[in-house]
């Protein structure tokens, strides 16, 4: 049921699931009441392609916990200034974004700790500098993947760093700038550091050295800071 506004009033069309047997279903009025906003503003958001179509049985439209999950992040990037469209936009990058297992991949050897967000946190993070842009140009570097509803950075220190710069005032397009730049020169120092291991010892070596080569590229990085503050007049 709804009132006279298009607001649910009633949560009695849940499809009862057995445990174990997937997600719970609602139907549109115990969807809009859950996420808090009116069957009206549901069919809105539905018909501009916010959130995926639901699943059809016969005249029944019956909807997930992922489209629960995707009415609540619009609910909450709306209260921190995003627009429909820039919403729309974002939700598009993320869809078309790399897959958490493909970021990551399997029995990789690391020492970085991937970070779980959801949408509204990394908004949060990085205050208004969530956008479509620099959502892709992120996932093209392979600092975000996807995970459902949720987004996965690929490492809690790069995370921290990055927000940290974007706090001090830096635009976020520049730092992911910065970050391709970084990246590519760590891609040419990891492999003169896996050439001079291997022309030694075998490849079982490169993880056991792999501290020595992190020391030397902070200890280097170290000294080019000192050597580029003593150069300012």
């Amino acid at each position: 049921m709804t009132d006279d506004g298009g607001r649910a009033t009633s949560t009695a069309h849940t499809r009862p699931l057995a445990p174990g047997t997937g997600p719970r279903e609602y139907r549109m009025e115990e969807l809009a009441g859950l996420a808090g906003i009116t069957v009206r503003t549901l069919r809105f958001y539905r018909e501009r392609k916010l959130i995926p179509p639901p699943r059809r049985e016969g005249r029944i439209a019956w909807y997930d916990d992922h489209h629960l999950a995707r009415l609540r992040t619009i609910s909450a990037l709306l209260e921190r200034g995003h627009t429909l469209n820039g919403i729309a936009e974002l939700a598009e990058a993320l869809d078309q974004g790399r897959n958490v297992a493909d970021l990551i991949g399997v029995d990789t050897p690391t020492e970085e700790e991937p970070v779980r967000l959801t949408p509204e946190e990394l908004a949060a993070r990085f205050e208004g500098e969530v956008t479509p842009e620099n959502l892709a140009a992120a996932m093209d570097l392979g600092y975000l993947g996807t995970d459902g509803d949720d987004i996965v950075h690929i490492s809690r220190r790069l995370l921290d760093a990055s927000s940290a710069l974007v706090r001090e005032g830096f635009p976020l397009a520049e730092v992911l700038a910065a970050g391709r730049s970084v990246h590519e020169h760590a891609d040419a120092l990891a492999d003169l550091f896996a050439e001079l291991v291997l022309r030694h010892g075998p490849e079982e070596d490169l993880e056991r050295l792999r501290p020595l080569a992190r020391s030397v590229v902070e200890a280097e990085i170290s000294l080019a800071l000192d050597r580029r503050l003593r150069k300012r007049p």
